[in-house]
């Protein structure tokens, strides 16, 4: 967006009265430099380029005439989350725009760029699908109120606009997190939708349902959960609530892919793990079963997901001779290092957080064909007949054991793992929720669904 018709720069304009309102006695020279900037003329804030691409005629979604505004907690250009995949494929439906959180105000200033950025991760949006990021002049601020209601508001209209521009007449709202909760009351649309694909109190002791997010659940039009102890939770708040577990890209996954070149060195028979190294897997059992079983290398693809927090275990197990970190990798090339280990681990620990949490690598396990080794957290334990299960280090021993021989590779059993995984094909799980979208937006939009169904 651009500031026209002004001889002045209007995002140093905000910063000035954001220093004014909430400056600390220090801060005052800054308020009073930044002020002094105003009035002399510095440049305007351009677009970016995820703004200012034209519409792609060749390539509109089915209902070109409806848009979804989705907030999102975090960049476009980070490892691929639940979200990605699931506003990537509602983009060949409708107009999406994926709102990029706002930074508190001061993060302006002192702006580094993301650890993620010296990663290609190969995520380029869709043609249906536009980043919108906000303006320098539109951060978040905390105080005084009526300044964070109209940044909010004026972020939300400039997502909007970007839909009608499209030429969307019908607007999806489609909240990512409870905090989102004020949109609702921010701006017109004709469906509310709020999708829970975590728990967000993040807490290994269970803590009751936040009094917002109850709130929140109960208001909007239509709710998606991703795990059944999530629903058991939360799934009685509001009727209109829709189970739509963590799926899989299955043809990306099914298909044979190259051996990668970083893996091929390491030796056989590799346990692996596809997916953001964080917290929620078991150190101490890794660790164990590193030291215990030698002649076996565990592999590790991924970030760290928190590197503050898990940069000591991280350290600690990668000196050990028989394991390897392989770092963060394209979305694109994951169901090749997938698809070229032995055996694939869900190692997480046990607690009142992993219970609830429905992993995003299950099926992609599943879906390569490769035998599945788990802890018994709730949603894995669904799929017991195709994952084996175990809790203690001389059960995971064994279970891997038995899942390197070769009864474990037969395709028979093969076959059974990818029969699962194609149930919960990510194109299958989103056209559920574009039915219910349909149903929501009224009779028309439905039959126009039932239609494209039956025409493909």
């Amino acid at each position: 967006m651009r500031s026209m018709g002004h001889p002045f720069s209007w995002a140093k304009l905000f910063d000035a009265l954001c220093l004014l309102f909430t400056r600390k006695p220090h801060d005052t020279h800054n308020f009073l430099f930044t002020l002094s900037r105003v009035f002399f003329g510095l440049k305007r804030i351009s677009p970016t380029s995820e703004q200012s691409k034209p519409s792609n005629l060749l390539c509109s979604p089915y209902f070109a005439d409806v848009g979804v505004i989705a907030l999102v907690p975090d960049e476009w250009e980070i490892p691929w989350q639940p979200r990605h995949h699931v506003l990537t494929r509602l983009s060949q439906y409708f107009n999406v725009v994926w709102c990029t959180p706002a930074p508190w105000w001061r993060e302006w200033r002192n702006q580094s760029a993301p650890a993620h950025e010296h990663i290609d991760y190969g995520t380029a949006p869709t043609a249906g699908l536009i980043v919108y990021r906000p303006e320098r002049w539109l951060p978040e601020v905390g105080w005084p109120r009526f300044l964070t209601h109209w940044t909010r508001q004026q972020r939300l209209q400039r997502a909007k606009r970007i839909l009608l521009n499209q030429g969307c007449r019908k607007t999806i709202l489609y909240v990512w997190r409870p905090e989102y909760s004020w949109a609702l009351d921010l701006i017109d649309h004709d469906l509310s939708c709020y999708h829970i694909d975590d728990e967000y109190t993040f807490s290994v002791i269970e803590k009751p349902l936040d009094e917002c997010e109850a709130r929140l659940i109960a208001r909007v039009d239509q709710v998606f959960i991703h795990s059944r102890a999530l629903l058991e939770k939360k799934g009685k708040l509001n009727p209109q609530t829709l189970f739509v577990p963590n799926g899989v890209d299955y043809r990306a996954y099914a298909s044979p892919q190259t051996e990668p070149a970083d893996l091929k060195p390491i030796p056989r028979p590799r346990i692996g793990y596809v997916g953001r190294i964080k917290r929620q897997l078991n150190p101490s059992l890794l660790t164990a079963l590193a030291q215990r079983h030698r002649e076996w290398s565990f592999v590790f693809v991924g970030p760290l997901s928190s590197p503050d927090e898990d940069a000591v275990w991280v350290r600690e197990l990668s000196h050990m001779p028989n394991v390897y970190f392989l770092g963060g990798k394209p979305v694109g090339m994951l169901p090749a290092y997938t698809q070229h280990l032995d055996v694939c681990m869900l190692c997480y620990e046990m607690n009142d957080y992993t219970k609830f949490i429905y992993p995003l690598k299950l099926h992609e396990y599943l879906a390569s064909g490769r035998p599945v080794v788990g802890s018994p957290i709730r949603s894995v334990e669904e799929f017991a007949h195709v994952i084996r299960l175990a809790r203690t280090p001389d059960e995971w021993s064994q279970a891997l054991n038995e899942a390197l021989s070769p009864d474990a590779h037969t395709s028979a059993l093969m076959e059974a793992r990818r029969s699962v995984a194609r149930q919960h094909d990510w194109d299958r799980l989103v056209s559920r929720i574009v039915r219910l979208m349909c149903e929501g937006l009224g009779n028309e939009y439905l039959e126009r669904f039932i239609k494209h169904l039956i025409g493909n």
